[in-house]
C-alpha cells in the first residue's frame, strides 16, 4: 500500500531540510511504501532552489505565485498516486514519528478519514487565543456535522485517497481544514481521531496563519453545511494553480 505525503510549503528554507529528513526517516505501518509530494507555493526565500537537491527523491511542483495552502494541497492531491493521502505541514510543529498512529486505522480498513488530535496527545506552546479558536471551530463542526471531534483544525489529516478525490475542493488558504471536514461528514464518513504530539511555533518563527483565518474557517463550516455538494470534476494541477477564479 502506497502512502502519499503532501507537503505544501511557502518560504520554509530554514526548516524544510529538517522536515524532509524527518519525513524520509519516519516509519510507516508494515507493508507500506512512501511517496513525498512537495508543492512549493511561490516561495521567494530560496525554498525553490533548495528543493532542486531533492528532485530525485520527491515529487515537486513549483507554483509561479503564492496562491495559498489550500490551493497547494489541491495541487498535491492531483499529483499524488498513493492509496492513502496524508497532509504534512512544512514546519516542525508536527512530528512525523506519529505517522504510524495516524495511518494504521486506514491501513487496517478501520477508518476512511483519520485526524491526529493535539488535544488528545501532547500539546506544547499553543497561545490561549489559538487554543480558544481551535475549541470554537471544533465545537461548531460538532454541532453542524455531528463530527464528534476534539481537534477539527489539526494539520495532520489522512484519507483513503478515493475518499479525498470524491470531494470537489474549493479552498485557497487555510480553509482546507473546515472544508474537508464538512465534506467528509456530508459524504457520510466518520472521522477517527488518534493522539499526536504538537509543538507550536510563533509568527517570528514563520507561522503564517492569522486571526482573520479563524473567521474564514467559521464561514466555511457554515457555508458547506447548506451548500449542495458538487461532484468532482476533471481539475488538473495546472488548473488549480492558474484558475483560482474558479475557487469560490
Amino acid at each position: 500500500m502506497k502512502i502519499s505525503i503532501i507537503i505544501p510549503v511557502y518560504n520554509e528554507v530554514n526548516v524544510l531540510p529538517m522536515v524532509l529528513d524527518r519525513v524520509m526517516k519516519a516509519a510507516l505501518p508494515e507493508g507500506c511504501s512512501k511517496e513525498i509530494v512537495i508543492v512549493d507555493d511561490g516561495s521567494t526565500d530560496g525554498t525553490s532552489e533548495l528543493l532542486q537537491r531533492y528532485k530525485e527523491l520527491v515529487v515537486v511542483h513549483h507554483s509561479v505565485e503564492n496562491f495559498g495552502k489550500g490551493a497547494a494541497i489541491r495541487i498535491g492531491i492531483r499529483k499524488a498516486t498513493g492509496d492513502i493521502t496524508l497532509i504534512q505541514d512544512g514546519d516542525l510543529e508536527y512530528d512525523p514519528n506519529d505517522y504510524i498512529k495516524v495511518l494504521q486505522p486506514l491501513v487496517d480498513g478501520k477508518a476512511t478519514v483519520v485526524y491526529g488530535s493535539r488535544f488528545l496527545g501532547s500539546l506544547q506552546g499553543m497561545k490561549f487565543a489559538n487554543w480558544l479558536a481551535n475549541k470554537i471551530l471544533t465545537l461548531t463542526a460538532n454541532l453542524l456535522y455531528q463530527a464528534n471531534l476534539t481537534d477539527e483544525a489539526t494539520a495532520y489529516k489522512a484519507f483513503r485517497s478515493d475518499v479525498l478525490r470524491a470531494m470537489r475542493l474549493r479552498c485557497l488558504r487555510f480553509e482546507f481544514c473546515p472544508e474537508v471536514t464538512a465534506k467528509a461528514r456530508r459524504l457520510g464518513h466518520a472521522i477517527h481521531e488518534v493522539p499526536i504530539k504538537y509543538n507550536a511555533r510563533g509568527i517570528l518563527e514563520g507561522k503564517k496563519i492569522r486571526w482573520q483565518d479563524g473567521f474564514h474557517a467559521m464561514w466555511t463550516l457554515l457555508k458547506y453545511r447548506f451548500t449542495p455538494l458538487e461532484q468532482p470534476g476533471p481539475e488538473s494541477a495546472a488548473h488549480v494553480a492558474q484558475g483560482t477564479s474558479n475557487s469560490a
